[in-house]
């Protein structure tokens, strides 16, 4: 085929035009039973797989597949736990290469490979090596199979004598071209002596398999220390020119090694008696840096002859948006001035990849000894899968609708499609942009380093505070692990700012001391109103202390790539700049680093969160039957019976995990609550009594097995008596948060497409933004807010509606207008299937959140509807999506007061207390434009005298 023609392939198909094999670094025996291995080799040519322990061990514990077989194999005792995970892994390994042998056949033994590898602990023992990998080889009994070596000065020799035998070999752990040139000559010699004997040299394979992206990894992590002390302009430039430029670059030169080691007479003499040359392989070729694209490590090293071994979720992310074209041969001269620049820099190359070799050997070693642990565990009888228990009882209608709805999954392949990010299983726009998520915990993982050292850092820095300026989904994942993990002993504690309420900027401003607060700047766009003017004035706090330079090197920038904040970081010199995932959204960035970055600084154990994430990832595998996805199920759910009138999801969680309901509630309403449509979560609505919950309801309940509540056990227990549609989901420690993060995730992009919606905008959230940014402009030009005219101006308190609804409470109200008639009329609006929402623009403290849950379980006994209750402007960049794109079910109370002390944005002619004014009047202009039904209440300056009337007038009103 024509390489011009490629571009209007399948991408991954389109690698074969320029001589490059695409191997699936990815096994589980899901994988296989499915038929999903078989459709990977069929429709995108894929041409072999590699295997390790850390995939094994995710494939074990993230799934069922195994439970069965290890609960058999626990009962035999000839059998250790290494013993049972070799024969589960051996069937898989046959399995796989049976599926591959036609390609194996058809490519000439070229391609068709599966690779196995031997105990990581054998790396520095060649004898043990040999002895292992001889007996797996046997064992497998498949002339496609390689047998994984790493690259130690051990493991050489035992890939000569390999070689020798007839053993095919897949060099791992790779970084050095040095070492490359050992290997190379290893297997020359090996097929040499194997052809001494009279071998056929034909029938042996082997690949050297280079690791790229812990390349730059590594020398970007050291680039950007030297940057944060480097006051050398010169310097600087050198030092930022280098990032992200080295892996390629010693990859490209590697393989012109390769081109010169397989060349001349030495090779000629063996490719006459039919031997095929060592490929290198591209190993680590998921991008870790989200400032990268996402398939650059796929796209840079496509060549002629060469193997690319892709990680599921780059796999997929370049079939969706790959640009295949033969690029490995480009630019070799500027290869090497990068290496020399290296070295010029002052980073000696050497040190960097006998340092990678060691800590991949490590990590390598760590996961098979948590495989180990993984199979003793799931190997006892009452052993089940590490993947977060979940069940639900739904009344036959419902259940049967849900389970029509996983039929369809199945028969439409739909979760394949999803991980393909097909755009057409929602409405087919740009949805497939927004899925980077789907790959975020694997790309995390392999850059645990970052986490540690931010870790580090906080703890030796004497820092008692660190504080994130955010809003949405740039805040909710780290108060979630706020309230969660709580403080932990040798670092800082961690606060979240995310209200322009003066009162309470200065209740966090009296909290910490800004000397030995870090501050988290937070915001993907980079332009959001929020985050930038939290960060003008406390950055105008902490300089009046220590000066402008000290003050931004307490400053941390998380944000996307080329943002305005990534631009005002750099300037300014903030201490750290993270980059978030341009394909994730906000709401969906939990565990990118708009969550684990504030989470690691405050001594939560990233590892093992993302860990327990990933559990969650393997389980909602496209392999992975739909009745067995829980992802799936719940997602089914969810968006079945919202259709069914069930759309207020009532979320119940025991204490110690309730913070969940809060990141919880935008997630669902933000990507649900569009075109008339949504679900509306109900968070932190204690449980009440059967009879005050009408047929809109759908209860499900988080439950902290470590610690649970009596009287929530009893009440859902009750509602589920009672005909109630409860979903139970067991947390066994907070840690497994991570696993709900992206199970909730992957259920609201499945409840959107069943619900037809894009679950990835927010149209709505932007029409607020627009309205409020024109407020603040008109008064930084005016130095005023346009006037406004309340209906009613009694006792202090002035009410305000839009003039059609104004006129319906009016009439409703009667002659007698008063504070309790229209409280009355507009409560009486509500009817079966609304909900009431109260929209608190007041200080969110203890004092206002204990008078306003009472006053919504009033309003939920007495009219039997779901309530719900948000401080302005906090949930507008949450709820507030779905209560004006949504269903228009919801009767809104909109709160707002004067400040009693205001504050100034430095820069800036408006306060803080223009903002949230403007905040509350650009809700409720976009509201009322949706036609809602919406009363504001404004209290005046004397806030708690304001409430103590409104709370008489309610209870009137209520009576």
């Amino acid at each position: 085929m024509d390489p011009s023609q490629a571009s209007a392939m399948n991408p991954v198909r389109a690698l074969q035009t320029f001589g490059q094999s695409v191997w699936l670094d990815y096994i589980r025996r899901s994988l296989i039973a499915s038929g999903e291995l078989q459709r990977l080799i069929v429709d995108d040519g894929l041409r072999g797989i590699t295997s390790n322990p850390a995939i094994f061990e995710k494939a074990m514990t993230g799934s069922t597949d195994y439970q069965q077989a290890l609960q058999a194999l626990g009962r035999r005792r000839d059998l250790d736990a290494k013993g049972r995970y070799e024969q589960l892994a051996i069937e898989d390994i046959q399995a796989a290469a049976d599926l591959l042998q036609p390609v194996y056949a058809r490519t000439k033994r070229r391609d068709g490979y599966v690779s196995l590898e031997v105990s990581p602990h054998l790396a520095r023992d060649t004898r043990g090596t040999l002895e292992e990998a001889r007996r797996l080889w046997d064992a497998v009994g498949r002339d496609n199979l390689m047998i994984k070596v790493p690259a130690t000065p051990e493991g050489i020799p035992a890939i000569v004598q390999l070689i020798s035998k007839g053993i095919n070999v897949n060099v791992t752990l790779l970084f050095a071209q040095e070492t490359y040139e050992l290997v190379a000559e290893a297997y020359l010699t090996g097929l040499e002596q194997l052809a001494a004997r009279g071998g056929d040299v034909g029938i042996v394979a082997s690949v050297a398999s280079f690791f790229i992206s812990r390349i730059d990894t590594a020398v970007d992590s050291v680039l950007a220390t030297r940057l944060k002390i480097s006051t050398n302009e010169t310097e600087q430039a050198l030092l930022k020119s280098l990032q992200g430029t080295v892996a390629i670059a010693n990859a490209k030169l590697a393989y012109q090694r390769y081109r010169r080691l397989f060349s001349g007479p030495r090779w000629e003499a063996l490719a006459k008696r039919g031997a095929m040359t060592q490929r290198v392989l591209w190993a680590s070729t998921g991008t870790k840096n989200p400032a990268y694209r996402d398939v650059m490590y796929v796209e840079e090293l496509i060549g002629s002859d060469t193997v690319n071994t892709v990680p599921p979720a780059t796999f997929e992310a370049f079939r969706d948006h790959g640009r295949p074209q033969s690029r490995l041969t480009e630019g070799i001269e500027e290869a090497a001035d990068t290496m020399r620049l290296l070295e010029r820099a002052g980073l000696s190359m050497k040190e960097m990849t006998d340092r990678l070799l060691q800590e991949g050997l490590q990590l390598f070693r760590d996961a098979f000894d948590t495989l180990l642990t993984a199979v003793e565990q799931q190997g006892k009888a009452d052993a089940s899968s590490g993947v977060n228990h979940y069940s639900y009882a739904l009344p036959t209608p419902l259940a049967a609708a849900v389970h029509a709805s996983l039929k369809e999954w199945s028969g439409g392949n739909k979760v394949r499609r999803l991980w393909a990010r097909d755009p057409s299983l929602w409405t087919g726009k740009d949805e497939g942009r927004w899925l980077g998520w789907l790959g975020i915990t694997e790309d995390q993982l392999a850059q645990l380093h970052v986490f540690t050292s931010l870790a580090e850092e906080a703890a030796q820095g004497g820092f008692t505070h660190a504080l994130v300026l955010g809003m949405g989904g740039s805040s909710l994942c780290p108060d979630v692990l706020k309230t969660t993990f709580g403080v932990r002993e040798g670092y800082p504690e961690l606060l979240v700012l995310d209200s322009t309420d003066p009162a309470q900027i200065k209740t966090i401003e009296r909290k910490i001391n800004p000397a030995t607060t870090l501050f988290i700047v937070s915001s993907k766009s980079g332009g959001t109103l929020e985050p930038n003017i939290f960060t003008q004035y406390f950055f105008d706090v902490v300089q009046r202390q220590v000066g402008a330079k000290e003050a931004a090197r307490r400053f941390i920038a998380i944000t996307d790539p080329g943002s305005a904040l990534q631009q005002t970081a750099q300037a300014a010199g903030f201490g750290h700049l993270l980059f978030g995932v341009p394909s994730i959204g906000g709401r969906y960035s939990a565990l990118s680093n708009f969550g684990m970055a504030p989470a690691a600084l405050t001594g939560v154990d990233v590892p093992r969160l993302l860990n327990r994430a990933e559990i969650m990832v393997q389980a909602c595998a496209s392999s992975v039957p739909v009745e067995e996805n829980p992802g799936l199920v719940l997602g089914a759910i969810l968006g079945v019976l919202a259709g069914q009138g069930r759309d207020k999801v009532t979320i119940m969680a025991s204490p110690g995990v309730a913070s969940f309901g809060a990141w919880l509630e935008q997630l669902l309403a933000e990507s649900t609550g569009k075109e008339g449509k949504g679900i509306i979560p109900v968070d932190r609505e204690a449980a009440g009594t059967p009879s005050v919950y009408g047929a809109d309801r759908l209860f499900v309940y988080i439950r902290l097995q470590s610690g649970p509540d009596k009287h929530q056990d009893d009440a859902v227990d009750t509602l589920e008596q009672a005909g109630q549609p409860v979903v139970r989901i067991a947390v066994a420690d907070r840690y497994d948060l991570g696993q709900e993060f992206f199970r909730w995730e992957f259920a609201t992009a499945v409840a959107g497409s069943i619900m037809g919606l894009n679950p990835f905008n927010q149209p709505d959230v932007e029409a607020s933004k627009i309205v409020t940014k024109q407020l603040t402009s008109a008064y930084e030009r005016t130095g005023t807010l346009p006037p406004e005219s309340p209906f009613l101006d009694a006792q202090g308190i002035t009410l305000y509606a839009d003039p059609v609804y104004g006129e319906i409470l009016t009439a409703v109200a009667g002659p007698s207008p008063s504070l309790t008639n229209y409280l009355s009329a507009h409560l009486n609006q509500l009817a079966a299937g609304d909900y009431f929402a109260l929209l608190a623009y007041l200080d969110m403290n203890g004092a206002h959140e204990a008078w306003l849950q009472a006053l919504r379980h009033r309003v939920r006994d007495t009219k039997r509807v779901a309530t719900c209750l948000g401080f302005g402007p906090r949930f507008l960049h949450s709820t507030g999506q779905a209560y004006k794109g949504g269903p228009d079910s919801g009767v809104f109370l909109q709160i707002t007061c004067e400040n009693a002390a205001d504050l100034p944005v430095p820069g800036q002619r408006y306060t803080f207390g223009i903002v949230k004014a403007a905040q509350a009047r650009g809700d409720f202009q976009v509201l009322a434009e949706r036609g809602r039904r919406l009363l504001r209440v404004h209290l005046g300056d004397d806030v708690p005298a304001g409430l103590a009337i409104l709370k008489r007038a309610m209870e009137q009103a209520l009576a």
